[in-house]
Formats: C-alpha cells, structure tokens, sequence
C-alpha cells in the first residue's frame, strides 16, 4: 500500500529514514501504544526500501515484525497519504507497463481468482463470514424509518442483502442474473423472501459446490461460467463485490455484457469497491497473495464505461461500513482460527489477518469507498426514488 523511499546510504541510514517518517504519523518503532511497531529483524528496512508495499507484506508474513492494531497502523499510513508522498515511482514501473500491455483480467486469466482466493477452503469462509456467507461490505446503519443500527453481523448482512432487493423493486416471478454470485447468499435470499428466480455465475468451482446445496430446493442455478459468457434476458440484474475482478481494460464490455442481458425496463445494481482516484492496477502484495489481477475502479473509469449504455438513477456510498465489515470477519477468523488451523499454516494466519486488517484501515482511512449505483437502460419514468 505504499514504500518507503532511501537514495543510497548504510542500512543504518535507512532504519533511521524509515523511523522518521513513521515518528511523522505518530508511529514509533518499539513503542507501547497498539499502533506502533516492533521490529524483530533488522533486515525489515532495507527490505521495505527494496520492495515497497510487497517488501512490507512479506516481512510481516514472514514475522519480522509486528503490531497489536495492524487496523490502526495502516489508517494512520493511510490518512497520511504515505503511499502517495513516499517511496520512488520507477518502483511501480514493471506493474504498470504490464497493466498497459496487457489484458490481465482476459478470459483466460478469469478464473485465477477463483483458484486462489475462492477456493482455498470453504470452511475457511464458514467460520470467517455471517451465516448466510456474504463475502461483501454489510450495511450497519440503515437510514429506516426505526433507525437501529444492525447489532450482529448477521443482522447487518441481511440488511444489505434486503436494501439491494429493494432498491431492485423485486416482485414475484421476476427472473434475476446474479454476476459473481459466490456463494448463492443474494439468491437464496431473494428467491425466499421476493419469491424471485435467480441465475447466478460465479469463477469459482468450490462456491458452485456449496452454493447449490445452500440454494437446494429454491429457483437458483448456480454456473461456473466467466461474465462475458453470459446469454438470456432478465429482468434485472445485480453484481454484488465482482466488478474489482474485471479490470480497467474490460469494464466497457463488461457494461456492454450488462446491458445486452438486461430487459428495457430493468435496472443493474452495481455494487463495488470505489478508489478516490484512477488506477491502471492493485497493490502489488494484494495482487500476489489475495486477489490475482484485482483492481479497484475508481469514479471517473465507471462513467466513462457506462457511457451510452446507462442512465444512472442513484450513487450510494457506505465506505465506511466495510471497516466494521472487515473487522467482523477479523474476529470471526480468530476465533475460529483452532478450528480450521489443520489446513493451514502459521504463515497463512500471518497473511490473512494482514489481508483483513490492512483493508479494514484503509477503509478507516477512507482511502477506499464502497458504492451501489443504481443504472437504468433508458432512465425510469418520472424518477427513481432513492432507498437507503
């Protein structure tokens, strides 16, 4: 998420470079407070110089060093704007040389998300995730006329999964194409609570196994299929925490796909991951370790692929809800760590709970955004009336 930045000089130089722009943000290296650091090998500074967001991730994998609130570590980082101050931008050039080259997220490359991130265990998302298994930013304040907030994730969960139906105007009998539908939790929520049917497609092989059973019994069918393969007419469609898998080169078609499936009077409920600015690709330690060729997109690339296709009736953004999200899923994944541990290693809990926390400070730092935009094909007569 950002590097640090020494021209030349002794390792020693850099631990003091590195410290001085930690003590900058009120970090210190060896302190008492949750936030700060503690280094447990000294080699972690010239690796950071070296590899930047990488070099960094890989160290605290590898237990170099440590932090009590990593969440809190990288809001300050964040908030700071050290991934933009900091650190020589000849670093980032072979990722965005090869970002411009080539397609990363092409149809042969869909489904290496899947591989190793989806399917790296079910049980691993059982035990992280609420009970119906939503993989996405929950919505703990709810502007409804009783005005409580969602105590459990749970709760919070089934709150965004009822605000996208709403905010849809499901009725019965309608027929729903879920884009990366992971686990079937929108569909099975809708088919029993809307009476909808619901087509999901998904890259991932394991949420195809265990979203059928989940599903069992309703108006779902659950494909392995990438997007682009698409075909059929629906009455709307919904895409819940995929888009950050498409890729600037592709978001065109992906709209285009979106827009072809999509009957007259439908709306496409969109709902990602937002940057505050535009990139070309992801943080490299993200990329490599969590989420292959991921990138967010930010305002500027989403208008310009909906161009001409849609028209956009409503733009929600509940950003920092993920923060809470994410630390939901943090303490569910600690808790339960003793029960899945066997198929995994120390190393791996290391990654995971910098994946976890790491975003969560991000979204703290509201350095990341999280966005359901409504879109229409032709604008919906007399008005969309918002739903929050």
């Amino acid at each position: 998420m950002f590097s640090f930045s020494a021209q030349g000089g002794s390792a020693s130089g850099g631990k003091e470079k590195v410290k001085k722009i930690l003590a900058g943000i009120d970090v210190s290296v060896g302190g008492k407070r949750e936030w700060d650091i503690q280094v447990h090998d000294e080699r972690l500074y010239r690796r950071v110089i070296a590899g930047g967001s990488l070099g960094l991730g890989e160290s605290y994998m590898d237990g170099w060093w440590d932090c009590r609130k990593l969440d809190e570590f990288f809001s300050k980082v964040l908030e700071a704007q050290l991934d933009r101050k900091v650190g020589p931008k000849w670093k980032l050039a072979p990722f965005a040389i090869r970002n411009a080259l080539f397609n990363m997220q092409s149809v042969s490359r869909a489904f290496q998300v899947g591989e190793r991130h989806y399917d790296i265990g079910n049980e691993l998302y059982k035990t992280m995730l609420d009970k119906r298994m939503v993989y996405t930013c929950a919505y703990w304040n709810p502007s409804t006329s009783s005005g409580q907030a969602a105590r459990t994730l749970d709760e919070a969960q089934e709150n965004k999964l009822d605000l996208v139906c709403r905010k849809l105007g499901l009725r019965s009998g309608q027929k729903i194409l879920d884009i990366g539908c992971g686990w079937g939790s929108f569909a099975k929520y809708a088919a029993e609570k809307y009476g909808v049917s619901v087509v999901g497609v998904t890259i991932s092989k394991e949420q195809v196994s265990l979203g059928e059973k989940m599903c069992e019994g309703l108006p779902v069918e659950i494909k392995l299929q990438d997007y682009r393969k698409i075909e059929g007419k629906f009455d709307h469609i919904v895409s819940l925490g995929m888009f950050e898998h498409v890729g600037y080169k592709n978001y065109r078609t992906y709209m285009e796909v979106v827009g072809k499936n999509l009957k007259d009077g439908g709306l496409f409920l969109l709902h990602t991951i937002g940057g505050n600015v535009s990139v070309r690709g992801g943080d490299p330690w993200i990329k490599k370790y969590i989420f292959p060729n991921g990138m967010i997109p930010s305002i500027k690339q989403i208008s310009s692929a909906i161009e001409g296709i849609f028209v956009v009736e409503d733009w929600h953004n509940f950003g920092a809800d993920y923060d809470k999200t994410l630390m939901a899923w943090h303490k569910n994944f600690e808790s339960g760590w003793d029960e899945i541990k066997s198929g995994y290693n120390e190393r791996f809990k290391r990654m995971w709970n910098y994946y976890l926390l790491s975003c969560a400070g991000a979204f703290r730092a509201r350095k990341m955004q999280l966005w359901q935009i409504v879109l229409s094909k032709n604008g919906v007569p007399g008005g969309y009336k918002s739903i929050r």
